[in-house]
């Protein structure tokens, strides 16, 4: 019976800490209600250590979310907070946002701290937007709590090399159909 208790009692920790690292603050309300599955060629839990490590072509999903990572480690501190690393060549992500549409993410590492509500990206790091917006950078980091973006390069790019460099795209938005985006009335 111990040994049925302590499955449930990892799978219990590995699902609340795999969907703090998958679903940090800006997705999607809904998908949080919604049954999480995790695929991977291998899987290894430690209960003591409150560790899980699944390895090998690792796919979560939940609602919109999806994430792709060939190794995703989990552990809960002795708080209950949990922390996620999922790493790839890239590990990607991909969610939908109540109203801002979908968010495609991608880094070599992405962590996840739900004591500090962060999420970094770690190595050729971009997000992207279905608007268009696009940012990279070696670094990205997003705190949910004060919804503010770091973004930062690995050094100094000279002349027109833009290797080693943060590098935003940001799409205007389209005015509402009927409203003109003339200013002051002037007409084109």
């Amino acid at each position: 019976m111990r040994r049925a208790n302590g499955r449930r009692s990892a799978v219990s920790l590995l699902l609340a800490a795999m969907w703090t690292l998958a679903a940090p603050a800006f997705a999607e309300r809904a998908d949080r209600d919604k049954p999480l599955t995790l695929e991977s060629d291998r899987m290894t839990a430690d209960e003591s250590r409150k560790i899980a490590t699944f390895e090998g072509k690792v796919v979560l999903t939940q609602g919109s979310l999806i994430i792709r990572a060939e190794q995703i480690v989990v552990r809960q501190d002795s708080e209950g907070f949990q922390y996620g690393v999922a790493t790839g060549n890239p590990a990607t992500f991909r969610y939908k946002q109540d109203t801002a549409g979908y968010i495609d993410g991608q880094a070599m590492r992405i962590e996840y701290d739900s004591k500090a509500d962060r999420v970094e990206f770690f190595t050729d790091a971009r997000l992207r937007r279905d608007s268009g917006d696009d940012i990279r950078g070696d670094f990205i980091s997003y705190d949910a709590r004060s919804e503010r973006f770091t973004v930062k390069s690995s050094g100094e790019a000279s002349g027109t090399n833009r290797e080693g460099r943060v590098r935003a795209t940001i799409v205007p938005k389209k005015p509402a159909p009927g409203v003109s985006s003339a200013p002051d009335g002037q007409r084109n």
